[in-house]
């Protein structure tokens, strides 16, 4: 059996790493966040809308990269769920800006806090100082990745790791954690 520990052949062994790191966080936080609708993902949006300027529809699905006819879907169901909204630009009729409520920033403070409960289990292994580190750099480097390669699609990493995230869904139902 090949080692895993850091002083194995794992330890410089970035791809392996993030696997790891990215399934357990999938995992633990989709079951934190089975009562928000779309899980992690409506959390990334409400997350998104919450700390800009209320973006388009279009510009939010480019910034998650997630696809447009996606976006939509899973923006009705945020709007049904009142924690966000769609509102009319006043300079373009033709514009819908997605705007986070009061209900949903309440929501977005508390799921922030499973989160952070759930990271903090994940990176348990490591000293503040160096999941502080760990955060800046991954932070650094997927904001460099995604600057270079726009089109990269962040939830695709996720199906790599995870393929039971990607399954169909039967019924024509939400998927595990989408609500």
């Amino acid at each position: 059996m090949t080692p895993t520990t850091p002083d194995g052949p794992r330890k410089n062994d970035l791809g392996w790493s993030l696997a790891v790191l990215l399934r357990h966080w999938h995992e633990r936080v989709e079951v934190r966040l089975s009562d928000v609708r779309h899980g992690s993902r409506g959390y990334h949006v409400l997350t998104a809308v919450a700390e800009h300027e209320a973006p388009t529809q279009a510009s939010l699905a480019e910034r998650l990269l997630i696809d447009r006819s996606v976006m939509t879907y899973l923006l009705d169901d945020l709007e049904e769920d009142g924690i966000v909204r769609r509102e009319v630009d006043v300079r373009d009729r033709r514009v819908r800006r997605v705007c986070v409520t009061d209900r949903g920033r309440q929501l977005l403070e508390e799921i922030r806090a499973r989160v952070a409960e759930e990271e903090q289990h994940l990176l348990a292994g490591v000293d503040l100082p160096t999941q502080n580190l760990f955060r800046d750099a991954a932070a650094r480097a997927a904001l460099a990745v995604q600057q270079r390669s726009p089109g990269t699609d962040p939830c695709a990493a996720v199906h790599e790791v995870a393929p039971e995230a990607a399954e169909p869904r039967e019924s024509g139902g939400p998927a595990a954690g989408e609500r």
